[in-house]
């Protein structure tokens, strides 16, 4: 049994990626199918750019890419401004609600988002930030922070307490512990959180559907949009999947043994 045993796991992961997979690879193709063709389920067919053009024509792709990457780098540096400084002080100076913050922390992710909504509209609206970058960039903040925090508090623990032991005989500041010992021990664990941020924010089409119309709207609004009440075009709404998704893969893709390594970090002493 045990030869056979990594020929079996082989064949489930294969399988398990390419259930994984069809989703992307079908809405790749759609979106190179007329309207008419988009329904038939051929995988043979004469490729058109016919979808592309109208969505180019429709809107201005750009402007959505560029409010994508705006809050979903800009939400990202905020949540590092914050979790940065708290991952350290729970890490190395723990207190007996230490472990209660963090689990009340982590907790938050588990409340539907649509639960506080219209509260969250709400105070929007009182300060003028609905349809804002800057408001996007906060609402992202609080829906990623928790993850930060714990992120890169992990990846603190991990540091000897020696080593920033040997930095303050030596004078160190806490800034200077951050940047110089810090930071260089943590980098592959703290990258590959901010790539994971990147993507969640990238990715979140909840609130940027409910709090963007135009002038904010990100990539997830930019799809949403080919949702009408004639009807879904699937020709159109694959290509305007296709050219949202497209980047953030591609990120991905270049970026997946960085990703690896810091999601890694830690775990082989």
């Amino acid at each position: 049994m045990k030869k056979y045993s990594g020929l079996i796991f082989g064949i489930i992961g294969w399988v398990v990626a390419i259930i994984i997979f069809f989703p992307i690879f079908w809405m790749a193709i759609t979106a190179f199918k007329t309207e008419q063709g988009a329904y038939s389920p051929d995988l043979i067919f004469i490729p058109t750019l016919e979808s592309f053009r109208d969505v180019f024509a429709r809107s201005n792709y750009l402007a959505f890419v560029m409010n994508s990457i705006y809050v979903s780098v800009g939400s990202t540096l905020v949540c590092f401004l914050f979790a940065i400084p708290a991952a350290y002080k729970m890490s190395f100076f723990p207190t007996l609600k230490t472990q209660s913050t963090l689990l009340w922390m982590l907790s938050t992710k588990m409340m539907p988002a649509v639960g506080v909504l219209v509260p969250i509209y709400l105070i929007f609206r009182t300060f003028g930030i609905l349809d804002t970058v800057g408001g996007l960039i906060i609402i992202y903040t609080l829906m990623n922070l928790p993850i930060a925090v714990w992120m890169a508090y992990t990846y603190f623990c991990e540091v000897p307490a020696a080593v920033l032991e040997a930095g303050r005989i030596d004078g160190a500041t806490i800034w200077q512990e951050l940047w110089y010992l810090l930071r260089p021990m943590t980098l592959p664990g703290l990258s590959s959180t901010a790539l994971i941020l990147i993507i969640f924010a990238w990715n979140e089409a909840f609130w940027s559907i409910n709090l963007t119309s135009a002038n904010a709207a990100p990539l997830t609004a930019f799809i949403a949009s080919y949702s009408s009440p004639e009807g879904l075009f699937w020709a159109k709404l694959s290509a305007a999947s296709l050219l949202a998704v497209a980047p953030i893969m591609v990120l991905g893709w270049l970026t997946q043994k960085q990703l690896v390594q810091g999601l890694t970090f830690g775990a082989v002493k």
